[in-house]
């Protein structure tokens, strides 16, 4: 069996120049991706307290038809009007007054999840307000990026 020398000028594989430039590309990509995915998430994360609030309020409307009150209805309790299983991203409050046909239901933020600084409500004539991590208060409920409704 006989081996052929490859020459030097046909040398293969990459030089360490090639393999820092690659790492570069890699991490200008990572520094311009990562904070678009870590908001990509966090939308994704507020979607469960507006369509939860949002699911509360109908709840709580047919309590009303039924009770003409809402004095009487809980949250997160066994036997609640309102229940939180299946939640991880907020916790649920909810408030009657000043007068037994009024209320506020309002979603804030678990620190644990990355959601500190959330909150959304919603009261009875379908008021929406937030307050978004950076944001001043909204009569809307903020999920898109820039604190816009």
């Amino acid at each position: 069996m006989k081996f052929h020398k490859i020459p030097a000028d046909r040398a293969r594989g990459f030089t360490l120049i090639e393999v820092m430039v690659v790492v570069a590309i890699v991490g200008i990509l990572a520094a311009i991706a990562m904070p678009s995915y870590t908001d990509y998430v966090r939308r994704g994360k507020i979607q469960e307290a507006t369509a939860t609030l949002a699911d509360f309020r109908i709840k709580m409307e047919q309590f009303f038809q039924d009770n003409r009150t809402y004095a009487t209805a809980t949250i997160g309790a066994a036997g609640a009007t309102l229940s939180t299983s299946g939640t991880k991203h907020f916790t649920y409050a909810f408030t009657v007054g000043p007068t037994a046909t009024t209320y506020t239901i309002t979603a804030t933020g678990v620190a644990a999840s990355g959601m500190s600084g959330y909150s959304y409500t919603i009261d009875q004539s379908n008021a929406k307000t937030s307050n978004a991590a950076g944001t001043v208060g909204a009569d809307c409920w903020l999920n898109k990026h820039g604190g816009s409704c």
